[in-house]
Parts: C-alpha cells; structure tokens; sequence
C-alpha cells in the first residue's frame, strides 16, 4: 500500500494521509445535508410532489456518488482529493432546470448522465484540454464567481434574510423569526470559525447550529443518531427512465443547454480544484499537473455514477485543500474520506431533521469563497469587464447560471470584435455564441 501511494516519496505516511482524510471528509460533510435539501426543493413551498425528489434517496445517492467518487480519485489518479456533488451544480439543477424550466427531475439526471459521458470521452481523447483553452480565462473566472453569488443569495433567501418585496423585488425578511435568528447565529458562528482557521468550519457550524436550533425548538428532535439506510429506489436509475420511455424529450435546445451547462461547469470546476490541491501539496511539476488525464477520468466516472444513484454532478472539492493542509499528499488520503461516507449513511437520523436555516449559512460561506474569482478578472479592459459582468450578475438577477453563461458568452465575441481584438477569439466562442443565441430566441422567447 505504501509502494502504491508513493509515500516514502512524498515524505508522508499512514497518520498524516488518515488525519487528511478525515479533515477533507469533515470540510464536505455538509453536503450530505445541503444537497437533498436542494434537490427536493424543500425551501419552495406548495410545490407539486412529482416535481420533488425523494430526500432520503437523494442522501443515499449523495454519500454513494461522493464515496464512489473520492475512491476513484484516490485509486486511480492517487490525488489527496474528495469528490461530491458540486455546490452551484445542484442549485442549477434545481432551481433553474426543475423550477424554471419546468423539466422533470428524471430528464435532469439524464442531462447529468449524458454530461458525464460527454466528459469521460473528451477525457480519453484530449479534446477537453482544447475545450478549456478555448475559453478565456476572464470569462472562467466570471463563471465561478457569478455561481459564488447565487449560492449566496439562494442561503439569504433560505434564511429569510432576503424575501420578496412587491415594491423593490426583493428586501430585507422579517429577521424576529425564530429560523431567521437561527440563520443568522449560524452565519456568525461558521464566520467566526472560518476566521479561526478551525479544519471543518462550515461542517461544524452546521452542527453547533442544529444543536442549539434543537435547544430552542427551531429545528426538530431527530428520531435516533443511527438507523436504516434510507431507500435509493425513488432515484436509482430514474436517468434511464427518460431514454427508455420518451427519448423525444431528449431532442430540445433547452435539454442540450442543459447537458452543456453541467459539463462547462464541471469542467472549470474540476480543472481549477486539481491546480488548487496540486499546488497546495507540493504535486505540481513545473507547470504540469502530473497523471492530470487520469484525474479527469475519475471526475467524469463519478459524474456517471452519481447519475445513476440520482444526483447531480459529481466533482472534486477545493475543500480538499484543508486535508491536504493537514498532510496529506497522497490518493490514500481521498479514500479514507470515501471510506467515511459510507459509514456516514447510517447517520440519516440524526441528519434527515436539518432544516434550510440550518444549512444556509454554509451556502453562503461557499459563495465567499467563490467570489474570490473576482479578483482575477481584468476590470480596467472594458470589452472584457462587460461580459464577465454579466455573467456574474446575471446568475443571481436571473436566478439562472445558464443565463448568466448564456450572456456573458454572447457579449465577449461583441465586444472583443468591437475593440478590435477579433484574432484572439476562438473559432469555439463563435460556435457558442450561436448555441446562445439559438437558446434565447427558440426556448426563452416562447
């Protein structure tokens, strides 16, 4: 095990990859929570219950696609790094392909499925590097900051920090309510521990909060800390159901919107968690990211996974970076954490009681560290400030990561031939352009 992993190399060994893992698996571990709150819509109320799925199963897929993923990571890249359903992902999934688009759940984890396939061929074959060069790096950038605000502003709204104003569309909640305090203590709390370096912040704050949330009735008494696994059927293989039973579904712009938003997203996502973790771990030669194809391939294999289970997309987790910061250094520290969810579904119990006020201020923290994309983005070159503006403000204005791509991907060819710059767009932006385009006349304009 220690010639596999390369210990002796790397200069680490059983304890500090153990403690790693453990650190990684307790900075994801709120997405055990987060995510069946996000895919069953339990913060949208009066909705139709075939528009909801199930949250047992869609724990059981969370801890199965992350247990399966971080294994894949750990065995066959052999990089320190855990995989789960991605946040921002799942806000997609849910709030603009479910809630907007009115595309039923199932078709949505066909979307994923066909993503993840998508992905494990342009992995195999290398097209996905040209794919990523294709795209300049101020409007990735823009991406992952504008998703980093409509995470943030889905955890106001779940606190009730932020509500519906008839007047101004959206102001500040009544914060005297008693989930609303809760948020807020929780927000305060997970800030303060982020502030104090603690490994497992956000994890922890959740906990603390719940607790306390208990303490004053809020949040309700869990039945037991450890029970049956909940059933998986309601989503397990509910991806094939729309390819078997109406493939026609499957022929729309807005479908293939779908399927290439999962994929742009997991794309830059994953590309920039594997720099961030390499880099931190000391695993970067030169500019290179070692075994890099191998890494990509276990991304997209727990995409697909994750599909199957019922979820959406599976990705790596910067916050991998506080295992590594902790001393892991090798894939053995990604298989513990994939080890530990799989103890943590028998948990439910004690998870299954976790209320949207308790969960918010983690949604919110997230999108902190997301926005920190920001400062990458060139702003004094105004062709370049107006589509990554866009993009960012477009996603929580929107309510819709597509729209904020679809803008901002439709303004950069515009303003870049407009300045004169036309020899340093990419043959693939024009295509994309034309792709957003073609969405916005034929799906938004009915």
């Amino acid at each position: 095990m220690k010639n596999y992993f390369n210990f002796d190399e790397l200069g680490t060994n059983y304890r500090r990859e153990i403690i790693g893992g453990l650190t990684t698996f307790l900075s994801m571990a709120y997405i055990l929570v987060v995510n069946p709150l996000t895919l069953s819509l339990e913060s949208v109320p009066d909705l139709p219950a075939d528009m909801r799925m199930d949250a047992g199963a869609v724990f059981v897929a969370t801890a199965l696609a992350a247990a399966v993923g971080s294994l894949f990571m750990g065995l066959i890249a052999k990089y320190p790094i855990g995989l789960a359903p991605g946040m921002g992902l799942n806000a997609f999934f849910a709030y603009t392909v479910i809630l907007t688009y009115g595309i039923p759940w199932q078709t949505a984890l066909t979307g994923v499925l066909f993503s993840g396939i998508i992905f494990i061929l342009l992995s195999l074959s290398g097209l996905r590097e040209k794919i990523i060069n294709a795209i300049p790096s101020q409007l990735k950038f823009a991406v992952g900051a504008g998703i980093g605000l409509f995470i943030a502003y889905l955890g106001f709204q779940n606190a009730g920090i932020i509500a519906n104003h008839d007047a101004t569309l959206t102001g500040l909640g009544d914060l005297s309510q008693p989930a609303t305090l809760l948020a807020i203590f929780g927000l305060i709390l997970t800030i303060s521990l982020m502030v104090l370096n603690v490994k497992g912040a956000i994890f922890f704050g959740m906990l603390i909060t719940a607790v306390v949330g208990m303490i004053f009735k809020v949040v309700p008494l869990p039945d037991g800390v450890v029970g049956a696994v909940p059933d998986v059927s309601p989503t397990f293989g509910a991806a094939l159901q729309p390819l078997m039973n109406d493939p026609a579904s499957l022929m729309t712009i807005q479908f293939l919107v779908v399927v290439l938003t999962f994929l742009f997203v997991d794309f830059f996502d994953t590309a920039g968690t594997l720099i961030a973790v390499a880099q931190k771990a000391g695993l970067m030669k030169g500019d290179k990211l070692p075994r890099a194809g191998k890494a990509l391939l276990a991304d997209s294999l727990a995409t697909v996974t994750g599909a199957i289970f019922g979820t959406s997309t599976t990705t790596s987790y910067v916050e991998s970076t506080a295992g590594v910061a902790a001393g892991a250094r090798t894939g053995f520290a990604a298989v513990v954490t994939g080890v530990m969810f799989l103890v943590s579904l028998l948990f439910y119990p004690l998870l299954s009681v976790i209320t949207s006020a308790v969960t918010a201020p983690a949604l919110i923290i997230v999108g902190v560290l997301m926005v920190s994309a920001l400062g990458h983005i060139e702003w004094n070159r105004f062709e370049v400030a107006v589509p990554a503006f866009l993009t960012v403000i477009m996603m929580p204005l929107g309510y819709s990561i597509a729209t904020g791509i679809a803008i901002g991907f439709i303004f950069y060819p515009i303003t870049m031939i407009l300045a004169g710059r036309r020899k340093e767009i990419h043959p693939i932006m024009y295509g994309l352009f034309l792709i957003f385009v073609a969405y916005f006349v034929f799906v938004q304009g009915r």
